[in-house]
């Protein structure tokens, strides 16, 4: 698996979240969807995530600028799906943004 990186400055939007059992095959849908969909939004760099067998999930989407991470929070299809995991899918979620300053990597 190759761990990208990107030029600094840029951001990050660290979403965490916990799956409820419910409708696994609608989110699996929606998760591929939103992937479609996010990579052809202006300012989009990159995604890295990861489910563990407790439901815990952390996904990192990386952006050039936060006018990007804004439109694409306000993208119709990823309102709708956005409000789907609030109602459906997740127990319980955290959205976090930064600016990365540094970035390191090794192998």
């Amino acid at each position: 698996m190759m761990i990208d990186t990107f030029p600094v400055p840029h951001f990050a939007v660290v979403f965490t979240s916990i799956r409820r059992p419910d409708d696994a095959e609608g989110y699996e849908q929606a998760a591929q969807r939103m992937l479609e969909l996010v990579r052809e939004q202006p300012g989009f760099l990159g995604v890295e995530s990861v489910r563990g067998d407790d439901g815990l999930g952390i996904t990192v989407s990386y952006w050039t600028s936060e006018a990007a991470i804004h439109a694409w929070k306000e993208h119709p299809q990823h309102r709708e799906i956005r409000e789907r995991g609030r109602s459906t899918w997740y127990q319980r979620c955290t959205t976090r943004v930064t600016r990365v300053e540094r970035s390191y990597s090794y192998g």
